[in-house]
């Protein structure tokens, strides 16, 4: 797909020159496109109610003939991958429907209800950074809470996103933004930003581009207002490192995130900065946990492609079948390794947030496939994927990239530990809490 410039602001969206929304019309062009396939979702999610929580009420209906790929689309269907998190090879003209294994979603796997979650800190964290910011900058970086503004984001770092950059906050404004991720990352998940940030940065001195890296080239937006009862979140969104993080009540959504680096370890002012490990290591564990038998089953390939992610950025209606080894297969303890590789990304959000989430897949652990391609040696490259009705993890070795002469390496030459792509998402159309969202409507007595 080729970038069009509609030079037209979208319908009762505020503009503003500053900031990353002088730069909106590629994303001004993708929300109509978004909704190029007219009502499908009316249909398909549960009438008028559902509609207004799926739709962005700051778009307009576009014309289908916008593009030659702006065509109705339909019944929901695979994108062809995602890893590169570009539009140009991706499907963006899709009514959202969510991950499925055969189009079809399962229904009654999520339900409004009390979790426990304590969300008045990460409300408390939402509302004094909103606080924090000029006018302008609440203008570029709040959004409705069913706006497409969710679906919008890229793991590449040439991508053109909206929001307000950390480049254009103020020390204090930044120290706002991190009290945010505080408040919503367990230690580690915020550790891990930090890390994605700082390679990010030190890489693209490296190469000599700060320019299009560097630990600034962050975005942030907020959807809908923080509240203790109404439905909101918040997308964190840059290169390598994308964390979508919805609020109902006590009820918690955080994905799809996508957690990336190029490279995963770099000697940083004497120190050596590593990230993205503890889902390398925690899937080679399981791999070498199988049985022969069990490995024939779940390795499809001994060997991988440069890129084998299939529901990275764009392909939020991806459907995949199961593959690999199920988890009614697997010994007690290779099912302890398995949640192991769950834990490396739940385990990124906040203690209790987590504990909900994994007793959510737990639930599922026998209807949970593993497949596997490439080696499966400490040092080996390799392609993971964990599917269940309720989680979906890839963790993808890539082949070196832009960053690719920051650690000796050349561009396109193989798969390699250094260069890591993995996300987590909610398969059944809960990404984005997009599910309670439209249940959230249906149900509630002020939105009839």
């Amino acid at each position: 797909m080729s970038e069009l410039d509609t030079g037209e602001p979208t319908a009762h969206e505020p503009q503003s020159e500053t900031g990353s929304r002088a730069h909106a019309s590629r994303r001004n062009f993708m929300r109509k496109v978004f909704f190029a396939s007219g009502a499908t979702a009316v249909a398909t999610m549960g009438g008028a109610g559902a509609w207004a929580a799926m739709a962005d009420d700051a778009t307009p209906a576009a014309d289908a003939s916008a593009s030659p790929s702006a065509a109705p689309s339909g019944a929901p269907s695979g994108g062809p991958g995602g890893g590169t998190g570009g539009p140009g090879n991706q499907s963006i003209t899709e009514d959202f429907f969510g991950l499925t294994t055969d189009g079809k979603r399962v229904d009654d796997l999520f339900t409004i209800h009390s979790t426990g979650v304590r969300t008045a800190p990460v409300i408390a964290a939402a509302n004094a950074f909103l606080d924090g910011l000029s006018d302008d900058q609440k203008t570029s970086a709040q959004f409705t809470v069913h706006s497409t503004e969710w679906r919008l984001w890229s793991n590449i770092d040439s991508y053109e996103r909206q929001g307000v950059s950390l480049a254009d906050l103020s020390d204090d404004q930044k120290a706002l933004g991190t009290a945010l991720l505080e408040s919503a990352l367990s230690a580690d998940g915020l550790k891990t930003t930090e890390k994605i940030r700082k390679i990010n940065q030190a890489a693209g001195e490296a190469i000599n581009n700060t320019t299009a890296f560097n630990e600034d080239a962050y975005y942030w937006t907020l959807m809908g207002t923080p509240s203790a009862t109404e439905p909101w979140g918040f997308q964190f969104d840059g290169h390598h490192l994308v964390v979508n993080y919805f609020v109902l009540g006590s009820q918690v959504v955080m994905s799809p995130c996508f957690w990336g680096s190029e490279p995963t370890s770099m000697e940083i002012d004497g120190e050596t900065v590593t990230v993205c490990h503890e889902e390398v290591v925690a899937s080679l564990a399981f791999i070498s946990s199988l049985t022969e038998a069990q490995q024939a089953v779940a390795i499809e390939s001994s060997s991988k492609s440069n890129e084998s992610m299939k529901a990275g950025a764009f392909s939020d209606n991806t459907v995949q079948e199961y593959t690999g080894i199920r988890g009614n297969a697997l010994t007690a303890a290779q099912k302890t390794k398995l949640l192991d590789i769950v834990r490396a990304f739940v385990g990124r959000a906040k203690a209790d947030v987590a504990k909900v989430k994994l007793a959510e897949v737990r639930k599922h652990l026998g209807d949970t496939y593993v497949t596997w391609a490439g080696g499966t040696g400490d040092d080996d490259a390799f392609y993971v994927r964990v599917h269940s009705p309720v989680v979906w993890i890839e963790v993808d070795c890539q082949a070196p990239g832009p960053l690719a002469g920051a650690y000796g390496a050349t561009q396109g030459s193989g798969p390699t530990q250094k260069h890591v792509h993995s996300i987590i998402r909610t398969p059944n159309g809960n990404d984005y809490g997009k599910e309670l969202l439209r249940q959230h409507y249906l149900t509630s007595p002020h939105h009839q």
